[in-house]
């Protein structure tokens, strides 16, 4: 997903609008991970960049999405950059710690 969200409506106060935008890229997150994984893989990441536009978006966490969107709606930014990749990964192996037997 990369998509440019409006922060202005003539109809809808920002308060409805940023809690729409936020359905939807749960929603988002929700449908890739519901998706089949490659071979020797076993879960899915996101790669995820948040900025006033494409050219200025700095690399985010999943988790803080929300924050960043509550934080532009603070700002009365008229609108925001949202990229969110997904990129199937493989868990790497834990290292046996003998001092925990």
């Amino acid at each position: 997903m990369k998509k440019t969200f409006a922060l202005t409506h003539a109809k809808l106060n920002t308060a409805r609008l940023t809690d729409a935008i936020k359905h939807e890229i749960k929603k988002y997150l929700a449908r890739e991970r519901r998706k089949a994984l490659p071979e020797g893989t076993d879960y899915w990441t996101f790669d995820c960049r948040f900025g006033a536009s494409a050219e200025v978006a700095e690399k985010i966490f999943t988790s803080e999405i929300n924050k960043h969107i509550d934080a532009a709606a603070a700002q009365q930014l008229p609108q925001f950059y949202v990229e969110i990749l997904a990129r199937a990964c493989q868990h790497k192996p834990r290292l046996h710690d003998e001092a925990t037997d």
